[in-house]
């Protein structure tokens, strides 16, 4: 099979009907062409062939390949979505993903930033250069607002309360929050668009505020390229994604006592459970405070 039946259909009715965001709905194909590259190489040829046998065979393999075990659960998300569509439209019997076992979450310690590493990757732009104010406000728009990086890169002037120091962030299900940008990040966001973003600017810009050379706003993969650029001149030799700056965000925002719920509310997530995962990051710090402050080890010293 080039590609599996009724995918792109699928798909249109995740976007129709499930209203699903774009990025899930990439993911999703992304899945779906993983997945028939795999029943080709098993010889299957139609999907009336696919069995849960089968199905749990290919999980298992992605599990051998190291895929994260949030990676696997939106697959099997994918998966469970798809044949419960052809199913509802009677092109298979029965549904083959009905018995297959949902991966338990695993919590992970996220890659984070030291300040001094943070100041080191700043420090790494050559603001002198072309696009390099562009790309100073944008490490710093990041790691001021923790924002993901599909928000930045529909990022728009609209959403920049200049005068407040807020942003308006439009997150995951088109939900938005308002989180403080800071003064410094606000400077040099003033800073690019008073020299740089004229000359980026093209008759169809829009209202996108980080702009690429084409005059259209950056990708998710633009963006990651322009930090994967200044971590290697930074001598930085941690994992970092875009990602990483949200992290380093919430980590550092907690580290200076910040209240737990609201750093949830300024990173948009539903759950405080997940927010909470940033208060074991830094345990070793908070080690070295109770061996200072604590009663205990003092009367010890």
């Amino acid at each position: 099979m080039k590609e599996l039946p009724y995918s792109g259909v699928f798909l249109s009715h995740c976007k129709l009907e499930r209203t699903l965001s774009v990025n899930t709905i990439d993911s999703y194909g992304f899945d779906l062409q993983r997945l028939c590259a795999f029943l080709t190489r098993k010889n299957i040829s139609a999907v009336t062939e696919v069995s849960p046998e089968l199905l749990s065979e290919y999980i298992r393999l992605l599990y051998d390949l190291g895929f994260a075990a949030t990676s696997i659960q939106r697959t099997l998300s994918s998966i469970r979505g798809y044949f419960a569509f052809l199913a509802a439209d009677g092109v298979i019997v029965g549904d083959p993903t009905e018995l297959l076992e949902r991966p338990k979450s695993i919590r992970y310690l996220p890659s984070v930033l030291t300040i001094e590493e943070m100041l080191s990757l700043f420090n790494a732009v050559n603001t002198g250069k072309r696009c390099g104010m562009r790309d100073r406000a944008l490490l710093e728009t990041l790691y001021a607002t923790g924002m993901r990086v599909s928000e930045l890169s529909n990022f728009t002037f609209e959403q920049i309360l200049f005068d407040e120091g807020l942003v308006r962030i439009v997150g995951k299900g088109s939900k938005e929050r308002l989180v403080p940008i800071g003064s410094m990040a606000i400077e040099w966001i003033n800073k690019y668009l008073q020299t740089e973003r004229p000359l980026l600017s093209k008759r169809s810009t829009d209202s996108s505020v980080f702009l690429n050379v084409r005059g259209t706003k950056l990708s998710r993969m633009g963006i990651w390229k322009i930090i994967r650029q200044y971590v290697k001149k930074a001598g930085i030799t941690k994992q970092i994604s875009p990602h990483t700056f949200r992290h380093s965000f919430a980590t550092h925002l907690l580290e200076g006592g910040a209240d737990l719920r609201a750093v949830q509310e300024m990173l948009g997530h539903a759950n405080i459970v997940t927010t909470e995962i940033y208060t074991h990051v830094d345990m070793e710090y908070l080690k070295e405070v109770h061996r200072s402050f604590h009663p205990r080890f003092k009367a010890q010293a």
